[in-house]
């Protein structure tokens, strides 16, 4: 007869279940999910200690983690990867493959799935994707193979070589690190190639002639509809808009500025209103409706040392890549403004995406997700210190 889990694997399970729930929400960053996970892990621990351990041993167990090699080894190939996209260094591949894509698509694609197999089995398969989407997503854009029919594909075949080789991702470093802690002999760097390599000449056939044709086509006609940015319009004090409500100043709105909130009494000095519209409706609003699209602080630094500098304010669309560290965030808690200078006038995110109740924080902003297009206005080297920084 099986026997009821202890109350420690009971309470294991439930701080799993809350961990993926905290994921999911989206309310918090992974990174402060993940840091909370292992705090009530090490406190609970102390307090309740397994049989036959002392309360600081539950202390070990939940920090000891930080100094396992294997996590040792996973951040130093991401940090690795990290590098040699930022670098640069693999750019004169990415631009061999587009020649290969102008002289045949299938055979581009063939070369593209070697490439992201053979790159994945040396460096952790996560920066071999990151290198290659935005490739795909470029000659999507030039007429080629529409992104939907060729990233699933590219993931698969880096996932393969991923499993070519212990270091080719993190879940292979993990087995083998518990391999070693179980008592078992140590696994070598290639002990799973040969495997591989003769499971591949099967699946990498599959993957580049099959694959493609079992996914759709999400290519869509292109029309003149223009990027639409949210954001939050601050009230000036000189504004027209104080002591009005917002039913009273829709006749006046800019064309293509649209106010998705409904306040209560009249408008006030420095509140904020959630509008959207083109980048250039939302120049007419602040003009016409003597608002800010950003904190005037950073308004006036970059005026001020444009002004001192003898250089041109740029604004320009930056999009938010799947390493970036804003996801999750909004732009208030995010720092930009304070750390690199530049001010996000705006987020544009398709309509289809809107609406979730999880998208925004409880003072109403906008949390930003991977694929969302900032319009970033700045200086040239603090806009590209930006880009830099938070992987945009």
């Amino acid at each position: 007869m099986l026997s009821l889990p202890s109350y420690h694997a009971i309470a294991a399970m439930v701080i799993t279940i809350l961990m993926f729930v905290g994921f999911v929400r989206g309310r918090m960053s992974i990174e402060i999910v993940s840091l909370l996970t292992i705090a009530v892990i090490a406190v609970g621990l102390y307090f309740f200690p397994l049989e036959g351990t002392r309360p600081i041993d539950g202390l070990a167990l939940a920090f000891g983690g930080f100094g396992h090699y294997a996590l040792i080894t996973i951040c130093a190939l991401m940090v690795m990867g990290r590098g040699l996209v930022v670098t640069g260094a693999l750019e004169p591949a990415a631009r061999i493959l587009e020649q290969v894509f102008k002289v045949n698509l299938q055979i581009g694609l063939l070369v593209s799935l070697l490439i992201a197999f053979f790159l994945s089995m040396f460096v952790n398969n996560t920066p071999v994707l990151v290198l290659m989407i935005p490739i795909f997503a470029a000659l999507a854009q030039r007429g080629a193979m529409p992104t939907s029919k060729t990233l699933m594909p590219l993931n698969s075949a880096s996932l393969l070589g991923g499993m070519a080789t212990t270091i080719g991702t993190s879940t292979n470093i993990l087995v083998v690190s518990i391999a070693v802690d179980l008592g078992m002999r140590e696994i070598g760097v290639f002990d799973f190639t040969p495997i591989v390599l003769l499971a591949s000449l099967v699946a990498l056939p599959f993957i580049w002639l099959v694959t493609p044709r079992l996914l759709g086509d999400n290519r869509v006609e292109a029309d003149d509809n223009v990027r639409r940015f949210h954001t939050r319009l601050r009230i000036a004090g000189d504004s027209a808009l104080i002591g009005k409500d917002v039913s009273e100043i829709q006749p006046t709105l800019p064309r293509g500025i649209t106010i998705h909130e409904q306040t209560r009494g009249p408008l006030q000095a420095q509140q904020r209103l959630h509008i959207s519209g083109s980048h250039e409706a939302l120049e007419d609003a602040v003009r016409v409706l003597k608002g800010e699209l950003a904190p005037s602080w950073v308004l006036d630094r970059i005026r001020r040392l444009a002004s001192a500098q003898g250089t041109d304010i740029m604004a320009v669309e930056m999009t938010v890549t799947a390493d970036s560290r804003l996801i999750s965030r909004t732009l208030p808690s995010s720092g930009i403004a304070d750390l690199y200078g530049v001010a996000v006038l705006g987020i544009h995110r398709p309509d289809r995406l809107l609406g979730g109740r999880d998208q925004y924080s409880e003072g109403g902003d906008l949390r930003i997700v991977e694929g969302d297009v900032l319009l970033v206005m700045g200086l040239q080297d603090d806009l590209e210190a930006f880009s830099r920084g938070t992987a945009c």
